[in-house]
């Protein structure tokens, strides 16, 4: 499991810190919901998910061509109250409540499914 030296470690990296502050506000998002809220390419948004899910911070979900990604339900306590701790103080706070806003806009349109259509 994630020891703290590794938490805070990847904490350090702001583009792991913005997914961990969305996946922590909505519970489930696919890499490219990730990847279009935070305006980066899905391929660097992999890899920072990566490192995360090989640490045991979040787990993952393919469903399909896509990838949904979560915070481990296995996280120790300590963990999860850092994560909620950081979710309230940085929601109010730029890039964070840009990053928060989005999901709604994103949600209704779908992009998930609409990629998908189009790769048919």
């Amino acid at each position: 499991m994630i020891t703290p030296k590794e938490l805070f470690s990847l904490l350090s990296d702001e583009t792991r810190l913005r997914c961990l502050v969305l996946l922590q506000k909505e519970g489930e998002l696919c890499v490219c919901e990730i990847s279009q809220i935070i305006g980066s390419i899905q391929p660097k948004m992999s890899r920072h998910l990566a490192l995360m899910r090989n640490s045991g911070l979040v787990s993952d979900e393919r469903r399909g061509q896509w990838v949904y990604y979560s915070l481990n339900p296995l996280l120790p306590d300590w963990a999860k109250k850092i994560i909620a701790s950081t979710l309230e103080n940085l929601q109010k706070e730029e890039p964070y409540s840009l990053d928060i806003d989005k999901i709604s806009s994103l949600k209704k349109e779908n992009i998930c499914n609409s990629k998908l259509k189009l790769a048919e």
